[in-house]
């Protein structure tokens, strides 16, 4: 319980008043007195009249797991032990800085202050890990709004928090990749597939390459073959965890966004029947996971990437790259998350990449930040911000030149947004496949 601001205002009025009725009117002492008499009682009445809170009863609902980069929701139950609830109450969550909530939170209960009332609040979960939460605040003001009644209400509750998988829940993913799942496809387009399916008659509007004029002389009608693409190809997933991966956009780190889409790509392979393997790096090589099936792939890659640490160290991707090509044996497509500052530090990258795309085919993840390009055109034109997007202009341009390199040497490079990062691997991986390119 602490003095409101009404109260504290009063006070201050009423101490004035003191001061100068001491000093210009000495005769009226007893008038300011019994002032001071009333606001006391006025005090005493507020007390005896407000809910406190040993008159409500608090319970909590609060989920043990959450995706990162999504929001959960802890459910307040608010129930009368004896009269009614407060007519407008604030809560504030006690939080790790990994959770973010609103600041405070409002529940009004006019309709029935006597009924059980629920409320929710949201909880952003912005960092994989377990974290703890503590404590919640309430505080509401007295019947005379003379005093502000403050309660801690533990909790106690943890929530774990996991990479992002429900694009593969919800079965975005088995839908994006749905004709490689089913093992054929659109043959309209020359040099797709190199497996046989199955031969079927010619039809109006197919393209007559796919004819197999041998089979048609044999049966005296035309026939095409329909192919499909080549299975159990070699996918290795490869995170970079060093220092800039652990930098955040739009409140997510990178590590976190190039796992997620990592995780649907793994489940994405295993739907199309390719061999999967994981391997991680940041100053040293940490983590590598031989390829196997797919599905079977995927809960071996979701545990490792649980697992994974914000590293503070600077990427070694000499050392990291060269240990992943001495571990394969066959040609494989090998995607890369990673970032880099600026041309002078991605060199070394550079070389490295071109020696390991020699044997394998290499596609180059690296998330553009979007507040670059608010930088780059200020709204507002002043120094400062001429400054700063001169120089978001410079790393851009710095940007574009080492992906440009990348793509010289045959590299496949994906400069994506956060949000369109998942949905455009997959559509790279689907290209890949039809057209053969691994």
């Amino acid at each position: 319980m602490r003095p409101s601001s009404s109260l504290i205002a009063l006070v201050l009025i009423m101490t004035a008043l003191t001061v100068l009725t001491a000093v210009w009117w000495p005769g009226v002492d007893i008038v300011i007195m019994g002032l001071w008499g009333i606001v006391g009682i006025a005090v005493l009445l507020d007390i005896a009249l407000s809910v406190w809170s040993k008159r409500i009863e608090i319970a909590f609902d609060l989920p043990s797991r959450g995706f990162v980069g999504h929001n959960v929701q802890l459910s307040v139950e608010l129930s009368p032990h004896r009269g009614a609830l407060p007519l407008k109450m604030e809560a504030r969550l006690d939080l790790p800085p990994e959770l973010v909530a609103q600041d405070v939170t409002t529940f009004d209960h006019e309709a029935n202050r006597k009924a059980t009332t629920t409320s929710s609040m949201d909880i952003r979960l912005t960092r994989r890990g377990v974290f703890k939460v503590e404590t919640i605040w309430l505080k509401w003001t007295s019947r005379l709004k003379l005093l502000e009644v403050v309660v801690r209400a533990p909790i106690a509750r943890k929530i774990t928090v996991a990479p992002d998988i429900s694009p593969v829940l919800s079965g975005a993913i088995n839908t994006q990749i749905l004709p490689l799942e089913a093992g054929s496809k659109d043959m309209r387009l020359s040099g797709q597939g190199s497996e046989f399916h199955q031969l079927r008659e010619f039809a109006v509007g197919m393209d007559t390459r796919s004819i197999d004029w041998k089979r048609s002389a044999r049966m005296r009608s035309l026939v095409v073959r329909d192919l499909t693409a080549e299975r159990n190809q070699q996918i290795i997933l490869c995170v970079d965890s060093g220092r800039l991966m652990a930098e955040k956009i739009a409140g997510i780190a990178k590590l976190d966004r190039a796992i997620n889409s990592a995780l649907a790509t793994c489940w994405a392979a295993g739907q199309a029947g390719d061999l999967v393997g994981f391997y991680n790096f940041d100053s040293r090589p940490r983590l590598f996971l031989p390829a196997t099936p797919g599905r079977a792939a995927f809960t071996r890659v979701q545990s490792a990437c649980a697992t994974l640490r914000y590293e503070a160290h600077e990427t070694n991707h000499t050392l990291g790259l060269t240990y992943l090509a001495g571990q394969l044996k066959r040609r494989s497509l090998i995607i890369i998350f990673s970032d880099f500052v600026d041309s002078t530090t991605a060199e070394l990258m550079v070389e490295t990449i071109r020696t390991l795309a020699k044997q394998h085919f290499i596609v180059y993840i690296a998330l553009s930040d979007p507040s670059i390009k608010t930088l780059i055109e200020p709204d507002i034109l002043t120094l400062d911000s001429v400054a700063r997007s001169v120089a978001a202009r410079q790393i851009s341009q710095e940007r574009r030149t080492v992906l440009e390199t990348l793509s010289r040497l045959g590299v496949m490079c994906l400069d994506s947004t956060p949000e369109a990062l998942t949905s455009d691997l997959i559509g790279r991986y689907i290209e890949i496949k039809s057209r053969e390119m691994l």
